[in-house]
């Protein structure tokens, strides 16, 4: 089969798609398989990330046949004889496959996503709190949501899927202002497309999600009902 890559020495040059041949030797031989396989003949090797390569952590994520995917996680038996492969177009371009996803870390210090005391955690919230936390901040859900841009204030389902364990475990005090920052970042630029749904690689519950953060931050507090 034949890896279609669009390379790019650095953020200045300009992208330039490269032909390599690869024979899969395994069914369960994926895109990370084929590029880590490359980069031990090549002379130039491809810059990409990976870290556990388990479907654990989001690192390998990068566009795969025009839908953004993780590598570790796509199955060469189940493409086409071309694998075209792209770096995540929403963050800008270090090299290669590999993007500057920083604006996602600034996102969460935005939201202030963290426990300044101890969490309320109860059994009514356990399992949507769990179900938050399985989110890898992979950025494949910004990749294909209408809504989101690098510079706006909308933060995306990578900003509301956390967002989603604060407002259900965070002690009373500080749910109003978690509230605000919620609607701000989250409710307000959200249009519901829930395109981000479909390409989760973690198929998070991503409809329960905004359902529980919705009612808790809007209208119960918000509108005043409930």
């Amino acid at each position: 089969m034949t890896l279609k890559i669009l390379r790019r020495k650095n953020k200045a040059a300009q992208p330039e798609w490269k032909l390599y041949e690869f024979q899969p030797e395994s069914e369960k031989d994926t895109v990370a398989t084929a590029l880590t396989k490359l980069n031990e003949i090549i002379d130039d090797p491809i810059r990409w990330e990976c870290s556990c390569l388990q479907k654990k952590c989001g690192a390998c994520a990068m566009v795969i046949d025009g839908v953004p995917r993780l590598a570790c996680d796509t199955f060469l038996r189940d493409c086409g004889p071309t694998v075209r492969l792209e770096p995540l177009k929403k963050f800008p371009v270090v090299a290669d496959l590999i993007v500057d996803r920083g604006v996602m870390r600034e996102n969460l210090q935005t939201l202030r996503l963290w426990f300044e005391g101890e969490a309320r955690g109860s059994e009514k919230t356990d399992g949507l709190a769990y179900e938050a936390s399985r989110c890898l901040q992979c950025g494949c859900c910004l990749e294909v949501c209408p809504n989101y841009m690098a510079d706006g204030p909308f933060t995306g389902m990578a900003g509301g899927v956390p967002m989603a364990r604060l407002l259900a475990e965070l002690p009373q005090a500080q749910c109003e202002e978690a509230a605000r920052l919620y609607r701000e970042h989250v409710f307000e630029g959200c249009g519901k497309s829930l395109a981000c749904r479909n390409v989760c690689p973690a198929g998070l519950d991503i409809d329960g999600l905004l359902v529980n953060s919705n009612a808790a931050a809007v209208w119960k507090r918000y509108f005043g009902r409930g």
